[in-house]
């Protein structure tokens, strides 16, 4: 018995110190919102975050994914479903910092201990130009249909005028 005891409080160090390893990677946490009173454990709640993109100077996203409660979500092992939405703005003059690719990941995030990720993808609609960016989660086994698609048009800001996302674009 002692020894799964310590296995498990090892489990839960490793868990730890891997979420504190990649704190420089997460997004601003904007709010949350409890939806599930649990006793003695965390509530479930909806969490809002905010993310700049990395190459897209002047344009963020905020997404707001459900966070489990209870002694799973506490320890840190739960697997999260795969419900996400996305808002994505130009909040400042818009800078393309360098050449990208069509569905290129501009940000991924654990959401289950291994096999489910959300990724956010940025694209450009050259016709329109506008930036398009879809999120969505993936899972090692199977995978989920369930997505959201956010646009950014992108436009003057004062005197400077937009980029064209194209000329950006890989091939």
């Amino acid at each position: 018995m002692r020894f799964l005891t310590a296995i498990a409080v090892a489990l839960v160090l490793c868990v730890q110190g891997a979420g504190a390893s990649l704190a420089a990677d997460e997004p601003d946490l904007i709010f949350k919102k409890s939806t599930v009173w649990k006793f003695l454990t965390p509530d479930h709640k909806l969490a809002t975050y905010a993310i700049d993109d990395p190459v897209v100077e002047g344009v963020s996203c905020h997404f707001t994914v459900p966070e489990k409660g209870g002694v799973s979500g506490w320890l840190g092992v739960a697997e999260e479903v795969s419900d996400v939405s996305l808002a994505c703005r130009q909040v400042g003059p818009v800078t393309i910092k360098e050449e990208f690719e069509q569905g290129e990941e501009m940000f991924r995030q654990r959401r289950s201990f291994v096999f489910k990720k959300m990724r956010i993808v940025r694209g450009c609609d050259i016709k329109r130009n506008v930036l398009v960016y879809l999120v969505y989660s993936d899972k090692l086994i199977e995978g989920s249909p369930k997505n959201s698609t956010s646009t950014v048009p992108l436009m003057p800001w004062g005197d400077q005028a937009p980029p064209k996302c194209g000329d950006f674009l890989t091939d």
